[in-house]
């Protein structure tokens, strides 16, 4: 969805509901709920709201798929994209707080899908007590418990590990 910033009624618009809204590039991201808030404050765009999203993910430790609702709150200040001229331009602290809009247009949809993407685990877990994947054969333990037993450290390193340990006691 992209919306001209000259368009944008003085007392502000909101849009609401995922009927417009195409946001993700996966397809298999799909937009629950939406609530923005958009004001003009002169040729600045201050947009508020809230974002919810379903994300299909895979567990960092057992490789299982499932779904995750994703919740994003936003509070972003949208500028003009400054002209450049061919010379460097340093960024100060505050426009790191800042995104751009060019042209008159304002993407809702990329605004979307960044925020949702932020807003995802570095390291997804199916659940909080996920035992994860066997070291020795590679069961998934969520599902049955292996007998395997854990291997013991390759006796050709243990010189490496004698000498390791002599260096850190002196």
């Amino acid at each position: 969805m992209v919306i001209r910033v000259s368009e944008i009624p003085e007392d502000g618009r909101t849009v609401e509901g995922v009927e417009e809204c195409r946001p993700f590039q996966d397809p298999h991201w799909t937009l629950e709920a939406l609530r923005l808030f958009i004001l003009r404050d002169k040729d600045d765009v201050l947009v508020r709201g809230h974002i919810r999203a379903r994300v299909p993910l895979t567990c960092s430790r057992c490789l299982e798929p499932f779904p995750m609702t994703v919740e994003a709150d936003t509070d972003v200040r949208f500028t003009p994209r400054p002209r450049w001229r061919g010379e460097d331009f340093e960024l100060s602290a505050n426009d790191l707080e800042v995104d751009f809009y060019a042209e008159n247009l304002l993407d809702l949809d990329r605004l979307i899908e960044t925020e949702t993407t932020l807003r995802l685990p570095m390291k997804p877990l199916c659940h909080e007590e996920c035992r994860g994947l066997c070291s020795v054969c590679g069961g998934n333990r969520n599902q049955k418990l292996c007998a395997c037993q854990v291997k013991l450290p390759d006796p050709r390193l243990q010189a490496l590990k004698f000498l390791n340990e002599r260096f850190r006691t002196q």
